[in-house]
Formats: C-alpha cells, sequence, structure tokens
C-alpha cells in the first residue's frame, strides 16, 4: 500500500521531532536521495511504490554514489546535505526517514532491502538484526 504524501510527511515530522513538515521535507529529501544511490533494480522500484510519488521519483532518481557508503559514510553525507547539520542530527533526520520507509515497506522488502546495503543499515532503518552495532 502506498502512503499518502500528507501521511508520510506527517509520520516523519512526528518521528524526528520536526516544527514543520517542512523540516521533515528536507530530511525525506535528502535521506531518500542518498538511499537511492543504493538500491537497484526491482527492490528500488517496488520499495518507489511503496512511498508517495514526490519521494518515489526522489528515490528513482538519487544522487550518484561511485561505491556503496558505509553507514558512518551515510552519515557524514546526510549531514554534509543538510544545511546546519551535524553528524548527531543527521542521524536524527536519517532515523526518523528510514523508520517511515522500513513501515511502508513491511519486512519482506525490508530483508531484500537490507540485502543490497552494506553492514549495519538495519540499524538506520530501525530494525537492528542480532549481532549489529553501529558507531558513528
Amino acid at each position: 500500500m502506498t502512503l499518502r504524501w500528507e501521511a508520510f510527511l506527517e509520520e516523519v515530522r512526528e518521528r524526528g521531532e520536526y516544527d514543520s513538515p517542512q523540516e521533515a521535507e528536507r530530511a525525506a529529501r535528502v535521506v531518500l536521495a542518498l538511499l537511492g544511490a543504493h538500491l537497484v533494480g526491482d527492490v528500488r522500484a517496488e520499495l518507489a511504490a511503496r512511498l508517495p510519488e514526490t519521494m518515489a521519483l526522489i528515490l528513482l532518481n538519487p544522487l550518484q554514489a561511485a561505491e556503496p557508503l558505509t553507514t558512518e559514510r551515510f552519515v557524514r553525507a546526510t549531514a554534509a546535505w543538510i544545511e546546519g547539520a551535524t553528524e548527531a542530527t543527521a542521524l536524527w533526520d536519517i532515523g526518523a526517514v528510514l523508520s517511515t520507509v522500513a513501515d511502508a515497506a513491511g519486512d519482506h522488502l525490508m530483508d531484500q532491502v537490507l540485502l543490497q546495503l552494506p553492514p549495519g543499515y538495519d540499524l538506520l532503518f530501525g530494525r537492528p538484526t542480532a549481532g549489529t552495532r553501529f558507531s558513528p
């Protein structure tokens, strides 16, 4: 089931404790653009189909990545793209967006998404697996 635009942003806004939908949208755009660079094929298309159209287009037309980013580099890249962000605030932004994406995706699709990502991304999505540790 595809999330509606307003519902998606409201969920990100609540999870990120943002003051406005615009702050939630800014975080979502950056995080999804970076995430889209790491996903390919049917998995990226299926995940995009579960998101509002604007967010789906961002995921499907990502920033270019020369190589997969480790979780630490993903956090640093997010901080670099969000004005005034630090690694700590970027980690907060990532958690708000990716946990919302994970809920929209469901368990089966999330398993497929995580198979395409370097180790540790399960924590960024708020779905830790046994033995996973993260330290930015």
